[in-house]
């Protein structure tokens, strides 16, 4: 039996190749992992870019539980990084019990005011050049990523177009609220050079169980940069469900009393 399912949810104009790394290491680790494509992006890149379809598509990709001895089946955690992860916050918020721990990666900022809209002004420029900003795309990812992550990047094809719909879709998310919701251990996970990483403290309060997890010398597509140290961290979160799993499963003492 698998040790665990894990189901990563990348970023925004990314796909699900840009999990390879993470998909080969766990499968050698006995941890079933599955990767999805968001809408409008991937294999689903003609699709139209929701809240809504995008919680449908996480929802598909998780593991089916099955109603005998639920306690006994390998836990569930869900990955999100950037896009990936404020969708992911906002899928464990309205789905308590399909999953066992929750890792929120490079998505420390809440998508609110001046911010947000310097975003948006910057992608709805990106959106009027000549290619549509693929150049400057792959110029980026090769700036910042090993040759081998930038492959992964664009392996699954870069979405060109879907940008606007989704910074418009995440600045109605309210993370801090989503997070405080979630009954379950919250991995916050940023790269130490993350621009990303402006309300981690904040959003870390907001949980009733969670830790931050700061990966040095990573940037904000810390998966790609430091993809041995983030898989680690995966590795560690499924290790800490296992033996949660583990405490729930023990038979009480014999003659133990409560008081």
């Amino acid at each position: 039996m698998t040790r665990a399912s894990i189901v990563l949810v990348h970023g925004l104009r990314t796909s699900a190749s840009m999990w390879r790394r993470q998909l080969e290491a766990l499968e050698r680790l006995d941890i079933e992992a599955v990767a999805i494509d968001l809408p409008g992006h991937g294999r689903h890149m003609s699709e139209d870019f929701s809240i809504e379809a995008a919680m449908a598509a996480i929802d598909a990709g998780m593991p089916t539980v099955g109603s005998d001895e639920p306690q006994r089946r390998p836990p569930v955690l869900l990955v999100g990084l950037s896009l990936g992860g404020y969708l992911a916050i906002e899928y464990a918020a309205r789905h308590p019990g399909r999953f066992d721990g929750l890792v929120a990666a490079s998505c420390g900022t809440r998508p609110r005011g001046v911010g947000l809209a310097g975003y948006r002004a910057l992608a709805a420029a990106i959106g009027r050049l000549p290619d549509r900003g693929r150049a400057l795309n792959d110029l980026m990812a090769r700036a910042f990523l090993p040759a081998a992550a930038v492959e992964d990047v664009i392996a699954g094809g870069v979405a060109l177009d879907v940008m606007a719909p989704v910074l418009r879709a995440v600045g109605e998310l309210d993370p801090e609220a989503s997070l405080a919701r979630v009954d379950a251990p919250v991995w916050l996970v940023n790269g130490r050079f993350d621009h990303f990483r402006i309300d981690e403290r904040r959003m870390l309060r907001s949980l009733r169980d969670g830790r931050l997890i700061v990966v040095p010398g990573a940037t904000h597509l810390v998966s790609l940069s430091r993809p041995d140290a983030f898989t680690a961290v995966l590795v560690g979160a499924v290790a800490e469900l296992e033996h949660r799993a583990a405490r729930r499963r023990r038979p009480p003492r014999v003659g133990a009393t409560g008081t």
